[in-house]
């Protein structure tokens, strides 16, 4: 597998400068051999020590000379940041820090505890960061492996050993312990050269759940599709997957994956028993929903799958997708945005490489016990657009994001995200009462409204004092300048949080005991990390501590929601229902390798799960006609027809294949009614023309002939069908005519070819008579 640098966690602040040169007997300090346990001295401390008598001189010695001397070179520790809060029960972090100072190449670290007496010494060789993992299936033409800064590349790290980091945060709960580095040089270990340090405490406050996150590959496709949200290709779908991470761990575990087919939003009951899931349903129904309780492997069967699009109030014709779904704290209701329409920009960049958000919508909510869907009453005015709806702990109110409604176009495309090019919006954080479905008066909520700026992505604390939100220029989700803002939930004054990073800022939730907030961020790599932050009781917020581990180094991160379960309780999920898709994208492969009655096979068990699906019919009757079994050919798409009477395709194609098999008449009803649809077709009118010339009819024919010519001046086939109208016609010359064009534009046209020489045959034969 390709490996690459992690990056450097956050920038840090600058550190404390101490230090002192003191003598010592001359002697090397070799390197640790690779698997060897660190060197650790423990004074009055509670953690191991395996340091030899002279290293532990040596380390003493070192430790007295850089309590007090002159001005030596600075540490500056870029990771963890002076004042961060870490969790007990999670893994221990990888320090990075910067020493320029010439001839520095080891490091003496002191976590020095908040007694004053007890110390925990490690020396630390400084190796490069450490190098993650990629998945070399998630590589392609719109992206890169991440090349470290030099900044990053230059850093030097340390991971305490797991006994050393558990004795740290054990004796760093009380008050905060500082971690003391001193560089030196190994050849001359007498003198401390160089000196930095930080602060760190840890937390009462265990985190105590897992997070539940999609993990995707960034693998930007281009697409210019109105209001189609397409950040990957379809046939990469599968490379999607979703993970459980326990912080305690230094693993995390897949949970469900290959799906093939669009899978979203999620988020979970207050319990932490009902799981909420967008996905793709039925004949690609892209407002369905799972709404399944939480078992440790999971089926998701159709009776746990709703469909936003049976909301009752849509727009004739409008098929909604049910935007940003939220279970509501007991699991009896979810509420989403429906009626929408999305302002979309697909870029190839693989660190932005998108835009959306929502520019009409309304909210609608379903209820488990009545099995109804219906919009709330005050947040159900067209003239808005309401999004991004969440619930106060006791389901009592509901706080969305609201914009004034217009049309989902630019004048102009963007070419990068925060582009002024996009559609310009902003939205206002509200507030409405549930009332079991009966609404009431939107309210907007002070400090996170009419500020000039746009704020959504609300998330409001498991206590109900605080509300988080992204506050950026334009727009919403994933943008480049989004930062978390924090604000009380009656609304007030809001405060910037201490845990944002230098870029994007988004999809944070917290965690069950609402002491830990996790957040996704893109400050260290384009390929999007999980960030962990602790807020107290007053909403105090602690700088950002990196979760490691969460996945490849070239893959992303996003949408991480606290779960509230212990880690075995999820193992396994599967889709039943969709599994179709699979037989679907197999089917495409071997279609696309030429292997038609492979790919027949794999067609046919989709359509078992799918007999009225269009897509499916569509490829299978294209494969039936390749291989001419033109009967079946001919099912398939009067398959498409009857779901779909206006596909034009499936018309066209059943009137070709209807002129195949001998059979004019049905294929001139077929013509006839895609014509009607869309008349500009060329296929259309030749076929069309075809089918009225073998039913005896060559005038008729030939206007739709000339019609195809008119349309597709170089079609050989039109001109072919205009010679063989005009012979019939009794205009030879004009055959001889139009059979010449067809062969100047296709000379390998052998039936135009053999037309031409019987015209001339009889040309011949009418001057001879």
């Amino acid at each position: 597998m390709k490996r690459i640098f992690l990056p450097l966690a956050l920038l840090a602040l600058t550190a404390v400068v101490v230090g002192i040169v003191v003598k010592w007997q001359e002697h090397r300090i070799e390197d640790t051999p690779p698997g060897d346990r660190q060197p650790v001295l423990a004074v009055k401390a509670n953690a191991p020590s395996t340091v030899d008598a002279g290293q532990q001189q040596l380390i003493l010695a070192l430790a007295e000379a850089g309590r007090g001397a002159d001005s030596p070179g600075e540490i500056v520790i870029d990771y963890p940041i002076d004042g961060s809060i870490f969790p007990p029960d999670m893994i221990a972090p990888t320090f990075l820090w910067h020493d320029d100072t010439p001839d520095v190449d080891r490091w003496l670290i002191n976590v020095a505890l908040a007694d004053g007496e007890g110390h925990i010494y490690v020396l630390a060789e400084g190796d490069p960061p450490p190098m993650g993992e990629t998945d070399p299936r998630c590589f392609g033409p719109t992206n890169e492996p991440y090349e470290p800064t030099p900044y990053q590349a230059s850093a030097k790290s340390w991971t305490p050993d797991a006994d050393v980091w558990e004795a740290i945060k054990a004796q760093s709960a009380e008050a905060p312990a500082s971690v003391i580095m001193y560089g030196f040089n190994s050849d001359r270990p007498s003198h401390v050269l160089s000196t930095g340090q930080m602060t760190m405490t840890t937390s009462r406050d265990p985190v105590d759940a897992p997070i539940f996150y999609r993990d995707v590959p960034l693998m930007p496709v281009r697409s210019d599709e109105d209001g189609v949200i397409k950040p990957l290709a379809d046939a990469n779908l599968g490379l999607i997957q979703w993970r459980l991470k326990d912080v305690s761990r230094p693993d995390s575990r897949v949970v469900l994956a290959d799906i093939p087919t669009c899978a979203n939003c999620h988020s979970f009951s207050a319990d932490g028993q009902t799981l909420g899931m967008d996905v793709d349903g039925p004949s690609g129904d892209k407002g369905a929903y799972a709404l399944a309780q939480i078992e440790r492997d999971m089926s998701i069967g159709p009776d746990e799958i709703i469909t936003w699009n049976s909301f009752a109030d849509k727009p004739e014709g409008h098929r909604t997708i049910g935007f940003l779904s939220r279970v509501s704290p007991d699991g009896q209701h979810v509420i989403s945005t429906v009626n929408e329409a999305v302002y979309v920009a697909n870029f190839t960049d693989h660190e932005f490489l998108q835009v959306f958000y929502p520019t009409r919508g309304i909210l609608a909510y379903y209820s488990r016990r009545t099995d109804e869907m219906k919009a709330l009453p005050g947040a159900d005015d067209t003239d808005y657009v309401h999004c991004d709806p969440v619930w106060t702990p006791d389901g009592e109110t509901v706080v969305f994001a609201r914009a004034r409604a217009c049309d989902p176009y630019s004048d102009e495309k963007p070419t990068h995200a925060n582009d002024e090019r996009e559609l310009q919006i902003q939205f206002d954080l509200f507030r409405i009462p549930f009332k079991d479905g009966l609404g009431g008066e939107p309210e907007p909520i002070e400090g996170a409204s009419n500020n000039g700026m746009s704020n959504t992505f609300p998330k409001v604390s498991p206590d109900g004092k605080w509300i988080v939100f992204v506050k950026c220029r334009n727009g919403q989700l994933m943008r480049p300048d989004g930062e978390l803002w924090i604000v009380p939930v009656e609304g007030g004054q809001a405060r910037k949080m201490a845990c944002n990073t230098r870029l994007m800022n988004s999809w944070h939730s917290f965690s069950p005991n609402g002491r830990w907030m996790v957040f996704s961020s893109k400050s260290n790599t384009p390929y999007t990390q999980m960030l962990l932050t602790h807020i107290d009781a007053d909403g105090n917020d602690s700088p950002a501590i990196l979760i490691p581990n969460a996945t490849a180094a070239n893959r992303a991160v996003n949408i991480p929601e606290f779960v509230n379960i212990n880690y075995d309780e999820l193992v396994s999920m599967e889709v039943p229902g969709v599994a179709y898709y699979q037989n679907f994208n197999r089917g495409n492969k071997l279609m696309a390798a030429g292997r038609l009655h492979e790919a027949i096979a794999e067609f046919n068990k989709a359509l078992g799960a799918e007999p009225t699906s269009v897509r499916i019919n569509t490829q299978l009757g294209t494969c039936f006609t390749k291989v001419r079994q033109l009967g079946q050919a001919s099912a398939c798409f009067e398959r498409v027809v009857q779901t779909d009477p206006k596909n034009t395709i499936a018309l066209i194609n059943l009137g070709a294949l209807y002129v195949s098999r001998g059979m004019p008449a049905k294929a001139i009803r077929y013509l006839e009614d895609a014509l009607k649809i869309d008349p500009d077709v060329t296929d259309a009118h030749i076929n069309l023309g075809i089918a009225l010339d073998m039913c005896g009819d060559p005038q008729e024919a030939f206007k739709h002939f000339q019609e195809a010519s008119t349309l597709s001046p170089d079609s050989a086939k039109a001109h072919n069908g205009l010679g063989l109208t005009s012979g019939k016609m009794g205009r030879t010359d004009e055959a001889i005519e139009h059979f010449q064009k067809a062969l100047l534009i296709d000379p390998q046209f052998h039936i135009a070819r053999r037309n031409l020489r019987k015209a001339l045959q009889a040309k011949t034969m009418n001057q001879g008579s």
